[in-house]
């Protein structure tokens, strides 16, 4: 009985695990929302107070989201909002292509009925709100919720995971594209539609081509729609007066 007990008490969860997930949920949404913007310092005692928890949940946070690659951190000098450069650009691209390859081919195997369905009231959703008129954020959510829905179809946990650490520096380069402009609808719409037509059809080399272009052209927006890009190893600016969104 004894051992049980001490298993018991070495797998127990620590009392603020969900606390850290919880704080980098919530900076994860204000970076991606615009908040805090490339360069802004995230000032972990500010933080922690401003949000009325101790600073380990905090730097737990802040840890997940260097790992996601939305934050740097410098040595003695604290967290900073990354700013991708040239190089980020090019990594995460053509790490993405990698692996939406097989996403698209397993999406192609084992995608059901429903899957697609879902698809479909993806790109559904974005031409209704072209004609109101989207927001670069709305344009950029739905575009990875088409994407998020792709790979998870396809049945395979860590492609899953690995898309799931990807994703939110892909949300932050859409973002920056501009994915609100007027092109939005002409790249992406069509380009949506072909693949799930290909997806229903089973046609895996169509899918995986239409896929890849549609990837290709999509890197070749945000590289000419960008301004003059960051060196990976520029200075990060003088830190601005940091403000933490409400709780919802």
């Amino acid at each position: 009985m004894t051992n049980a007990f001490d298993l018991n008490n070495v797998l127990s969860l620590p009392a603020n695990r969900g606390l850290g997930v919880d704080i980098a949920e919530r900076l994860r949404s204000a970076i991606l929302n615009g908040y805090f913007g490339p360069g802004e310092r995230l000032p972990e005692e500010q933080l922690a107070r401003t949000m009325g928890v101790s600073r380990g949940p905090v730097r737990e946070a802040l840890a997940k989201l260097e790992r996601e690659g939305l934050i740097v951190i410098r040595r003695n000098r604290g967290a900073f909002v990354a700013q991708l450069s040239r190089e980020d650009l090019d990594e995460v691209y053509s790490l993405r292509v990698a692996i939406e390859r097989l996403a698209v081919e397993r999406c192609v195997e084992h995608a059901t009925d429903e899957d697609i369905a879902e698809l479909q009231g993806v790109v559904d959703r974005i031409a209704e709100l072209m004609e109101r008129g989207i927001t670069e954020q709305e344009a950029a959510e739905l575009d990875l919720k088409f994407h998020d829905i792709m790979y998870r179809s396809g049945r395979h946990r860590r492609l899953y995971d690995t898309w799931a650490t990807l994703r939110p520096q892909i949300h932050v380069l859409l973002l920056n594209r501009n994915v609100a402009h007027e092109d939005f609808r002409d790249l992406v719409v069509p380009a949506h539609q072909a693949i799930i037509d290909a997806v229903q059809s089973r046609d895996r080399a169509l899918a995986v081509e239409i896929t890849m272009a549609h990837l290709q052209e999509s890197y070749d927006k945000v590289r000419d729609g960008r301004q003059k890009l960051p060196a990976r190893n520029s200075e990060i600016p003088a830190p601005r007066e940091t403000h933490l969104p409400a709780s919802e």
